[in-house]
């Protein structure tokens, strides 16, 4: 968890920067943040015994993701490309001679497009918000921004609260045959500063503060979901981090995993809830 909380302050500059240029910068960032994590997740896949095919995730994870952000060149087109990787990933294990190994390979290579292309979905936060009142205290900011600096803030704070106070009193650990630093009190500590953060969040871009209590805590559990999930891959790897791009800090996929369960929950809150 300490490495997870001094990562967010190697990205927190590029990406607050990034967000700030707006589009398709923003855009483009997290396309290579899919690819790059997407790679790293079908390397994990092999090495837990089923042989995903690298390039194949990481075309299928694009396609996932211009679906879900709804890009306006593909749109209407993303399903599409997802259904025309599923059938090439099908018709490429079809060279294995086993064919429990070949199907293995053709489920793998879905399932990482799949589980990586989902990280778009902060993109679609954005594009699905509504215009902020002028009276909002964030309206220079822009609902754009704003929601998607909401969902990251979020996931930090989430990480950042789980550390300290898992530091301090974390005693008593939970799944820990998944990950063995993750701890109740960490939980409690990462569930209070996430709703801190939603409260606050929405009331600067206008909403009503209350949903805050219910925004934060679901956010806070799938965001812990997502780096359990991760976790679990790696175990079944026997590998400690997703890859070594980032030096002491592990790969892309390591620090956008909680993003992969939170970033699709939070649009379907902006989608259903937010007007």
């Amino acid at each position: 968890m300490r490495q997870r909380a001094l990562s967010a302050l190697i990205f927190v500059p590029p990406l607050l920067i990034v967000l700030a240029l707006g589009e398709p910068w923003f855009g483009a960032l997290i396309a290579v943040f899919v690819g790059l994590a997407a790679w790293e997740a079908a390397r994990l896949l092999r090495a837990a015994g089923y042989q995903a095919m690298p390039l194949l995730t990481v075309v299928g994870a694009l396609a996932v993701a211009a679906d879900v952000s709804a890009i306006s060149p593909l749109r209407g087109y993303g399903d599409l490309l997802v259904a025309v990787v599923v059938v090439l990933a099908g018709m490429a294990a079809f060279r294995e001679n086993d064919s429990k190994v070949g199907f293995a390979a053709w489920m793998a290579t879905a399932f990482g497009a799949l589980y990586v292309g989902q990280l778009a979905a902060l993109v679609r936060v954005g594009q699905v918000a509504p215009s902020l009142a002028a009276s909002a205290p964030a309206a220079q900011v822009g609902s754009y921004r704003g929601w998607i600096l909401l969902v990251i803030l979020l996931v930090w704070s989430f990480d950042t609260g789980a550390y300290l106070l898992g530091i301090a009193l974390g005693k008593r650990k939970f799944l820990a045959h998944i990950s063995p630093s993750k701890s109740y009190w960490g939980l409690i500590g990462g569930l209070a500063a996430s709703t801190a953060i939603a409260v606050a969040g929405l009331w600067a871009l206008g909403q009503e503060p209350l949903l805050g209590l219910a925004l934060g805590p679901v956010i806070g559990i799938v965001a812990q979901a997502g780096d359990l999930a991760e976790s679990m891959l790696k175990r079944a790897a026997a590998m400690k981090d997703s890859g070594t791009l980032i030096p002491g800090h592990g790969g892309i996929l390591d620090r956008v995993d909680s993003f992969l369960f939170a970033a699709p929950l939070a649009a379907l809150f902006v989608t259903a809830w937010v007007r």
